[in-house]
């Protein structure tokens, strides 16, 4: 078993409409796919090789969020910020400039050490976004700089056995399949239009246009 990438993020938007003019239009993210009916959206932006999805819906609000980027919090929140890379120094400048001349507010650009960063906040959802420059090529993993080593970092960078249960009983073959989601209606959608296919792996596996 080995987790590839993030496929996607999924957020909560009150209207799709404006998210889509501040993530496509502004920010230059394609809409590539979605699914509406009966009061309910939930559509995808590329970024780079990943998704960032939205779902609206009736009664959905921006996220009541209160803290800037990386600050601590005592509060229950899981999630901190999402952060997207450009190819460079100018691109950075050029993201900062357009948010600024759009009249989204800017912090940064900050040295981390081994990337750049602007702050700044999706005004249509209250979500905290960074974009960074990367100009450090890694040698070695976990690279590190922590005044308190932990043990597990010690372990190193791959996964370590012994810590979790091993698998007793795996999912039979005959048993590997899946229920019927809103996006079932996506994919006929997407066949019928011509603007997607099912992949050759997903026809092995028994994948069909229909319901």
């Amino acid at each position: 078993m080995a987790l590839k990438k993030v496929d996607h993020v999924a957020y909560i938007t009150p209207d799709m409409e404006k998210t889509i003019r501040f993530y496509r239009d502004l920010l230059g993210m394609r809409l590539v796919a979605g699914v509406g009916h009966e009061g309910f959206r939930h559509y995808f932006f590329e970024v780079g090789d990943s998704l960032m999805a939205f779902f609206e819906y009736e009664g959905a609000q921006p996220m009541a969020y209160d803290k800037f980027h990386g600050a601590p919090t005592t509060k229950p929140i899981g999630f901190d910020h999402i952060a997207f890379t450009v190819d460079n120094k100018e691109d950075l400048f050029a993201v900062k400039d357009r948010l600024e001349a759009a009249g989204i507010e800017v912090t940064g650009a900050v040295d981390h050490g081994i990337f750049w960063s602007i702050y700044f906040f999706d005004p249509v959802n209250n979500l905290p976004l960074e974009a960074t420059w990367n100009f450090f090529e890694f040698t070695g993993a976990p690279a590190m700089y922590e005044v308190e080593p932990l043990d597990a970092v010690a372990e190193g960078a791959d996964p370590q056995p012994g810590h979790w249960p091993e698998v007793t009983r795996p999912t039979p073959p005959e048993e590997m399949t899946a229920t019927s989601g809103n996006g079932v209606l996506m994919r006929q959608a997407i066949l019928q239009s011509g603007t997607g296919h099912i992949s050759e792996q997903g026809k092995a596996a028994g994948i069909t246009p229909e319901v």
